[in-house]
């Protein structure tokens, strides 16, 4: 399973962006998506502050700001060829 986690706060509407996005991606693949509110996490704030929303994806950072559909689709058919190898 692939994890694609979305660091975000409230009232972030590029964040919002991000999760239809990634939703409409991951809806035939096996990945889950999970959302991290920073603001609950001192050290998470002050990694992330202004730079979100950053996505995760294994717990790999893979984009900031914005998710581009094709690009996110191709990292995760990468990931998928290498665990059913």
């Amino acid at each position: 399973m692939i994890t694609i986690e979305i660091m975000t706060k409230k009232d972030c509407c590029l964040c919002d962006d991000a999760k239809k996005i990634i939703e409409q991606v991951i809806a035939e693949m096996p990945a889950k998506l999970k959302m991290t509110d920073i603001e609950s996490d001192p050290e998470l704030f002050e990694r992330y502050k202004e730079k979100i929303p950053v996505v995760l994806i294994n717990g790999e950072e893979s984009f900031v700001y914005k998710v581009h559909p094709v690009t996110l689709s191709k990292k995760i058919e990468k990931i998928l060829k290498v665990i059913n190898r």
